[in-house]
C-alpha cells in the first residue's frame, strides 16, 4: 500500500481527495493537514510516500512548504488554479491535478506515482488494465478491455456495452451470459437490466448509482451486495 497524505485548507477539498483515496485500492491515507506548519511538523513521525498538495494556503504556500522539506514524499499538486502548472514541475511534481476532481484522472495520476513509488505495485495495475474479453458484434469479433468498460445494459435480446472514449457496443448476449464473461470482484449486477463496473462509480446511495453522469438503477436486492462490494 502507498502511504498518503492531504495538505489542503479547505475541509470540503480535503473530504473529496478523502473519498477518492478511500475507493483506491492501493492507497492508505495515513494523515490530513491544513496548512505548511502542521504539514513538517506531522512528517516528524508519520511516513508518507505521496502528497496531495495544495498550493494556495494561508501563512506558507505549497512551494513555501517543499522549500522547506529535506526528504520529500512523491507529490500530486491539486489546486484550482492552472497559473502555477509550470512552476509545479520546477518541484518533480509526479502531477498537476485542478479542481474540481475528476476521479479518472485522478486515477490515472495515481497510478504514474505508483509506477515511480513501487514498481511491482505498478506491474500489478498494469496486468489489471490489460484484462479483456472478446465480443462477437456486427458479425466480427472485438476485443473489448474491461477497464474501459463503465456499464452494461439489457437490451431484449441484446446487451449494450457503454464504453469510455468509444461508442457503445451492442452483443448478441443475455445478461446471464455476459455476466459469466466479466471478472468477479469489478463488476456486479445491481439490477435486472444492469451490471456496473465498480471502479467507475463515482456517486451512489440506496436507489441509484452515477458513472460518468449516467443514473443507473439499484434494485432493493442489491443493495446490500453493492456496499459489501464497495466496502471491501
Amino acid at each position: 500500500m502507498i502511504k498518503c497524505a492531504i495538505v489542503d485548507d479547505s475541509r470540503l477539498q480535503r473530504l473529496a481527495i478523502v473519498k477518492l483515496i478511500e475507493d483506491h485500492p492501493s492507497l492508505d491515507l495515513v494523515a490530513q493537514w491544513n496548512n505548511a506548519i502542521e504539514t513538517k511538523n506531522g512528517l516528524l513521525d508519520t511516513r508518507v510516500d505521496l502528497m496531495f498538495l495544495d498550493i494556495e494556503m494561508p501563512i506558507l504556500t505549497g512551494f513555501d512548504l517543499l522549500d522547506d522539506l529535506e526528504n520529500k514524499p512523491k507529490i500530486i499538486f491539486v489546486t484550482g488554479k492552472t497559473k502555477y502548472a509550470f512552476k509545479a514541475f520546477d518541484y518533480d511534481a509526479v502531477d498537476y491535478l485542478q479542481k474540481p476532481l475528476k476521479k479518472d484522472r485522478f486515477c490515472a495520476s495515481v497510478e504514474k506515482a505508483i509506477g515511480l513509488i513501487s514498481p511491482e505495485a505498478s506491474a500489478v495495475l498494469e496486468e489489471k488494465e490489460e484484462e479483456y474479453i472478446f465480443v462477437k458484434s456486427n458479425l466480427k469479433k472485438r476485443k473489448i478491455y474491461l477497464n474501459k468498460l463503465k456499464y452494461v445494459e439489457a437490451l431484449g435480446d441484446y446487451v449494450k456495452l457503454i464504453m469510455e472514449d468509444t461508442d457503445p457496443v451492442v452483443v448478441l448476449a443475455t445478461m446471464k451470459s455476459f455476466e459469466t464473461q466479466l471478472v468477479e470482484g469489478r463488476f456486479l449486477r445491481v439490477h435486472k437490466s444492469f451490471i456496473v463496473n465498480l471502479d467507475k462509480i463515482e456517486r451512489y446511495n440506496s436507489r441509484n448509482i452515477e458513472i460518468g453522469g449516467d443514473q443507473i438503477p439499484v434494485s432493493r436486492h442489491k443493495k446490500n451486495a453493492l456496499n459489501e462490494a464497495l466496502d471491501s
